[in-house]
């Protein structure tokens, strides 16, 4: 097993890792909408969805991975009213359409209005 990080993506605020690679799998932590540089929130999901797959996509890049080698995601709303908001902005990062769960959440970190966690293969 390897450990990941990139400075590209929010540093954990927790005791994990933002990423894991077993073998020829990338197993990313849940990312929300925090930007990197500074740890702020935007508003609204629109942009909050957009930065959570930002955030997403630096870890994949820094395991030598883009969305197209994403084939599960696992995606945390924490109202499900957001849901063809947040569609909106996934469809436009994970084009290849993998598997994925999507669930309403009391709250999330943050009290940010999503997170997401994804598992690509080299």
């Amino acid at each position: 097993m390897e450990t990941l990080f990139t400075n590209k993506a929010p540093a954990a605020i927790g005791p994990y890792s933002q990423a894991y690679r077993v073998g020829n799998l990338v197993f990313t932590s849940g990312q929300i909408p925090a930007d990197p540089a500074d740890g702020s929130i935007p508003e609204g999901i629109a942009a909050q969805a957009e930065q959570s797959c930002k955030n997403v996509g630096a870890i994949l890049e820094s395991a030598g991975l883009g969305f197209d080698r994403v084939f599960k995601t696992t995606c945390f709303l924490a109202d499900m009213a957001d849901f063809a908001a947040f569609n909106e902005v996934y469809a436009k990062y994970f084009t290849s359409k993998p598997a994925r769960s999507c669930v309403a959440v009391r709250t999330l970190p943050k009290n940010v209005l999503c997170e997401i966690e994804a598992i690509a293969a080299e």
